[in-house]
């Protein structure tokens, strides 16, 4: 790896950490709505404990995105720090836990496709912390105050 590609590494390993925030929201949200639903489900009007229960739906797909964010997020501080040595070592180690299939072809898959599909999982974190926040919005709108 050239130190290019190792700084390409610690940014986005910076970036990760700093998007952690949006996986702590993701992660309060799913705790409250579930708190919510516990407590009052009986009591609870249909359309808000509908909503509490997408948030908590939601809360599952926004669990495993911010795994597999944090996941990149250390390898990606390893591959820039120099413990993984290499994209090839990387491969190997991951193909050997039965975290990624072995390809085909021997070839190395590059650092920009690394990074874009890491770039993808964070969008759909977004988008799925995004929708959470909006069903959340929308159970507390509709729920009587009475």
């Amino acid at each position: 790896m050239t130190d290019n590609d190792r700084a390409t590494c610690a940014a986005l390993a910076g970036l990760l950490r700093a998007f952690m925030v949006l996986a702590i929201w993701g992660f309060a949200l799913t705790c409250i709505a579930a708190l919510v639903l516990a407590l009052t489900l009986r009591s609870l009007p249909t359309t808000p404990a509908m909503g509490f229960g997408a948030v908590v739906i939601l809360g599952v797909l926004e669990r495993y995105f911010a795994f597999r964010l944090r996941l990149d997020q250390t390898l990606f501080g390893d591959l820039a720090r120099g413990t993984i040595a290499s994209l090839d070592a990387l491969d190997r180690a991951l193909d050997r836990l039965g975290l990624r299939n072995a390809p085909s072809s021997p070839s190395t898959r590059p650092l920009d496709d690394r990074v874009q599909g890491t770039r993808q999982l964070m969008q759909r974190h977004a988008i799925v912390v995004a929708c959470q926040s909006a069903m959340f919005l929308l159970a507390l709108m509709t729920q009587d105050i009475s």
